[in-house]
């Protein structure tokens, strides 16, 4: 059965991204769209915007790069990395960014895979990216990179980025290549990574085509009533702290925020107060987020000291959102609480809610989708039947970087295997169940960590939690780690507290039989899911210990 969007196809443009953003004969807005939150005086323009990034392209033209090859990118958010970004990518090269926070050795492992030729570096990251490069042995052209206006001193021989940079002459007149359909859709433009929640990360090749049927696909669903093509503005004020390197960040504070001019303070790195602050003094309307910030929002006390009346919708992707923890924000700012399903390999998102509703949907198809829901013998499954999400839609990706094995498994088919698992109404409205492989099987019944994770952060005494399946005497049961509040730690709280207060929630299955562990925090991604390997990983090593009282436990 294939499912498809409420919304009828839409035309979309197979061009360059930058032809799309900036058509030709369109003068680009001399209105400031991208600000320093923390200095808001510090502003770019798409006029202003667009000088960085034709200068971007000559600078890498005269370094000889070639269509197709990799630039890579190591910064926390700063104002000038959606000028490296579109400059990379409208050249017809590829961008790829690394995590701030990776180690040596992760940097060598993605330098190594891209075979970048140069590599875009914050002051502070790099000595560990030429410490790589020299692990690597690729060789690529190392330059710092920040939105600093005074001329940065030379570390360990790498000069400041705007050394390769053409002059705001040159760029006056420079016309990029504009491209045929074939090479829209064949041109890969960015390599993000994906989680790596299988082995290491995987290279996502996205095309030029995928990113601009990403926008126009959620443009047509978020705004519906907007004429954008015929001049109409779109009256929101947005939040960057999303970090540039996530595909989430990159779609709204690059290619949404530049094609429709809609403001938006870039923050350098999350603190939470500083995001309060920040959309209390701007004013912000809008806010794009991972479920970990609303967890914050719900529970922290600095929530009640800012005025947050301005906010009027909140889109939550990234990782699953509990109906309870949505409602919860939705009542406490009074706002429309809406939640999306994406994933790396589908440029950003696929599936968003169309109207608000408070039932823990994700919404329905974005246009341009087919959708098959299929169980573990490839059968689709019925309305109402949990299944395995499989898409068809332009937005797809092209496959995995050198990869070919994981790709064919991926796409082989021209279905992309997602591996999340759902269920849909004849309505065409769709509920997350869970990851495939981090359901827990408990006496042959499918038990979802995010179920349990949703309900335990309705416990008054969690702060944060995540739920992962313990293997004692070769049964798996579920075991939850619990970040308590302050106020249940002054209380002493007890692990068998919580567990009392959860059992009678639950069918009898999803009991927390494999115990209740307390600490300090949850490891997750910067784009807010778990690091469920690492969850296994300490499952795995608390067994032994669990195991010793485990008969008492169940009991």
């Amino acid at each position: 059965m294939i499912h498809t969007s409420p919304i009828a196809d839409l035309d979309i443009p197979k061009v360059n991204v930058l032809s799309y953003l900036f058509p030709k004969g369109q003068e680009p807005s001399d209105e400031p769209v991208w600000f320093d939150a923390g200095n808001p005086n510090k502003n770019l323009s798409p006029r202003q915007m667009l000088q960085w990034i034709k200068r971007v392209i000559i600078g890498l033209d005269s370094l000889g790069l070639k269509k197709g090859e990799v630039c890579l990118i190591h910064t926390p958010n700063n104002m000038l990395v959606p000028a490296a970004y579109l400059g990379i990518v409208g050249g017809g090269r590829s961008f790829s960014a690394i995590n701030p926070i990776y180690t040596v050795d992760e940097i060598v492992h993605q330098m190594k895979l891209t075979e970048a030729k140069v590599v875009f570096a914050h002051p502070s990251l790099v000595k560990n990216d030429v410490e790589a490069a020299k692990k690597a042995g690729t060789n690529p052209r190392i330059y710092q990179f920040t939105d600093d206006e005074a001329e940065l001193q030379e570390i360990d021989g790498v000069k400041d980025w705007r050394h390769l940079l053409g002059s705001e002459k040159e760029a006056q007149n420079f016309r990029w290549k504009d491209m045929t359909p074939a090479e829209s859709v064949n041109t890969v433009a960015t390599i993000n990574f994906s989680s790596g929640t299988t082995g290491l990360p995987k290279g996502v090749m996205i095309g030029h085509h995928a990113l601009i049927s990403n926008v126009e696909q959620t443009a047509r669903v978020i705004w519906p009533h907007v004429d954008y093509k015929n001049g109409g503005k779109v009256q929101e004020r947005w939040l960057g702290f999303l970090p540039l390197y996530h595909a989430y960040g990159q779609m709204y504070a690059v290619m949404m925020a530049c094609k429709f001019s809609v403001p938006i303070y870039l923050m350098r790195q999350f603190v939470y107060e500083d995001y309060l602050r920040a959309i209390q003094d701007y004013k912000v309307t809008h806010l794009q987020v991972a479920p970990p910030v609303l967890v914050m929002m719900a529970k922290r006390p600095e929530t009640s000291k800012y005025d947050l009346k301005s906010v009027q919708s909140v889109l939550c992707g990234g990782a699953p959102l509990g109906k309870d923890l949505q409602n919860e924000i939705a009542s406490k700012l009074n706002c429309t609480v809406k939640q999306g399903w994406g994933m790396t390999e589908v440029t950003c998102g696929s599936i968003i809610q169309h109207e608000p509703s408070d039932s823990g949907t994700v919404g329905k198809l974005l246009p341009n989708h087919k959708m098959r829901l299929v169980d573990e013998s490839e059968k689709d499954v019925d309305f109402g039947s949990p299944g395995e999400i499989l898409i068809q839609a332009p937005n797809v990706m092209l496959g995995y970087w050198r990869n070919e094995k994981a790709t064919q498994e991926t796409i082989g088919d021209g279905w992309l295997r997602t591996g999340d698992v759902a269920v849909i109404n004849k309505e065409g409205l769709i509920w997350i169940v869970d990851r495939k492989k981090e359901l827990i099987k408990v006496n042959a019944l499918q038990v979802a960590p995010a179920e349990l994770e949703g309900l335990l952060l309705d416990c008054e005494h969690v702060a944060d939690t995540a739920v992962v399946g313990i293997t004692i005497h070769d049964e798996e049961w579920p075991r939850a780690y619990v970040v308590l509040t302050d106020e249940a730690k002054k209380a002493k709280i007890t692990p068998k507290d919580i567990q009392s207060w959860f059992k009678p929630r639950v069918a009898k299955h999803k009991a927390l039989v494999g115990g209740v562990q307390f600490v300090d925090e949850i490891p997750k991604l910067l784009s807010g899911k778990i690091q469920r390997k690492v969850m296994k990983e300490w499952s795995k090593r608390d067994a032994p210990e669990v195991a010793k009282t485990f008969d008492r436990a169940r009991l």
